[in-house]
């Protein structure tokens, strides 16, 4: 598989932003405008958040029954006795961040510009089907770790939200987040969850709520095969919430960063199937 780790390193040094993204030219924005609608107006995009966190109920039933049951890549042995826990991302897994996504189409300015003022504002609401399903989880004595990478300085905003919408917090430690800037890999972090609890779903919105940056960041064409490869884990151990509105399978298409919205959108165009 042909690595993408250069093009995220751009990325990830020019403050994860398109350098052209712009307040007096909004069209690259805009070019997001739909995906944000269907979050924020379709009812198949609830439904469907709804139909993943129901499943995901019924198979906790399940793992809880059976003691050899992990969902932990990095969880290898000597598991069978630690208490259950599930691992689930934050950011369009838990939290709704849609109105942020309006409030870039609308200035025409990518993240970060406006990230922190919309986390510290503790106002988004929760994915559908969340709730019910996190309460369910507690209730039947499953740790939950909140796994995402918001920066650590987003702690105490990140908490009230969760609080706010009445989602299990019980303490700090159900909330682990990123401590350095550049740094975007979740395996250490997974590995630290699996060492004291026995790990029997995840649910994310992006590959590496699951898997490594390593494994996750390749050209698209050879990324979607990963879907192929953890076949027997989706639906069963892995719960996967749909999120048309960003992620790296964006910046899988682009062999070399584009310099340009025109480069960018000519690259979009062409990686179409008509």
């Amino acid at each position: 598989m042909k690595s993408l780790s250069h093009i995220f390193l751009i990325i990830i040094t020019v403050s994860s932003s398109y350098s052209f993204s712009s307040e007096e030219d909004k069209s690259f924005q805009e070019q997001s405008m739909l995906s944000v609608l269907y979050v924020q107006t379709s009812t198949e995009f609830a439904a469907n958040n709804i139909q993943t966190f129901t499943n995901a109920t019924k198979v906790l039933e399940m793992a809880l029954h059976d003691s050899s049951w992990t969902a932990a890549l990095e969880q290898k042995d000597n598991f069978k006795d630690k208490p259950p826990a599930i691992i689930i991302d934050v950011d369009e897994t838990v939290l709704d961040n849609s109105p942020f996504q309006s409030r870039t189409i609308l200035s025409g300015l990518s993240y970060p510009n406006g990230w922190s003022d919309w986390v510290n504002e503790s106002n988004a609401d929760a994915v559908e089907g969340v709730y019910d399903f996190l309460n369910f989880a507690e209730d039947n004595g499953v740790e939950i770790f909140y796994l995402t990478n918001r920066l650590e300085s987003f702690r105490d905003a990140t908490k009230k939200n969760l609080i706010n919408l009445g989602l299990p917090f019980k303490n700090d430690d159900m909330l682990l987040m990123r401590k350095e800037e550049n740094s975007r890999d979740k395996t250490e972090r997974r590995k630290l969850i699996a060492d004291k609890n026995r790990i029997i779903l995840i649910i994310g919105d992006q590959l590496t709520d699951f898997i490594s940056t390593k494994e996750a960041y390749v050209f698209h064409t050879d990324r979607k095969k990963l879907a192929a490869k953890y076949s027997d884990m989706w639906g069963t151990k892995w719960f996967m919430i749909t999120n048309p509105t960003y992620g790296r399978w964006e910046l899988s298409i682009y062999e070399d960063m584009p310099s340009s919205e025109e480069m960018a959108t000519e690259i979009r165009k062409n990686t179409l199937k008509p």
